[in-house]
């Protein structure tokens, strides 16, 4: 019983600070747009790094063919 008493406490000081630091955004609510914006200048950096621009670009050509533009 006292454990799990501890552990509840410790779950409740967590949420306070993570409130205190910019608080917590629940699960699913970021704009894909924004997550786009985030992920995106990472994908270029690891194609050009790695030597897979070729690759990104064939792949963007064949979705951009399947959508019909």
């Amino acid at each position: 019983m006292a454990g799990t008493a501890g552990r509840s406490v410790i779950r409740t000081q967590g949420r306070r600070a993570a409130t205190a630091f910019g608080g917590h955004q629940p699960a699913g609510t970021r704009h894909p747009l924004v997550a786009a914006a985030m992920v995106l200048p990472l994908a270029v950096l690891l194609a050009v790094v790695f030597g897979g621009w070729d690759a990104v670009m064939t792949q963007a050509s064949s979705v951009a063919g399947m959508l019909g533009r």
